[in-house]
């Protein structure tokens, strides 16, 4: 009878390569294209240019670029459901940039320390 993958990790693994296997895929999983997130979520290109109200060839592109508007991917992430946050990485801290969240801007600071 087969196994599950995690019976045959479980068995092989030991608990400290089972747990740096889980961190390394939680990483990965945190450095997706568009196209895999959008695969992740369960919508096909066709679905979810409807839902962006563009043509399937457009979003086709919009996917394989390397650089877009902030505005354009916003769109894109919150069709699929999500929200981006925009975070700049220092030497010695993370800062979230405000600007792009959206509402009005004068009454909340433009960008946030985070502790890393």
């Amino acid at each position: 009878m087969a196994k599950s993958f995690d019976e045959l990790a479980n068995r092989v693994m030991s608990a400290t390569a089972r747990a740096h296997a889980a961190g390394r895929t939680k990483e990965l999983l945190a450095e997706l294209l568009l196209s895999e997130i959008r695969k992740l979520a369960g919508k096909s290109q066709a679905e979810l240019a409807r839902a962006l109200g563009i043509k399937q060839p457009s979003l086709s592109k919009l996917e394989k670029q390397d650089d877009m508007q902030i505005s354009t991917l916003k769109k894109i992430i919150e069709a699929l459901g999500g929200e981006v946050r925009i975070t700049a990485r220092f030497k010695n801290r993370v800062v979230r940039v405000k600007q792009f969240d959206g509402g009005p801007k004068s009454t909340k600071p433009m960008c946030e320390l985070l502790l890393v």
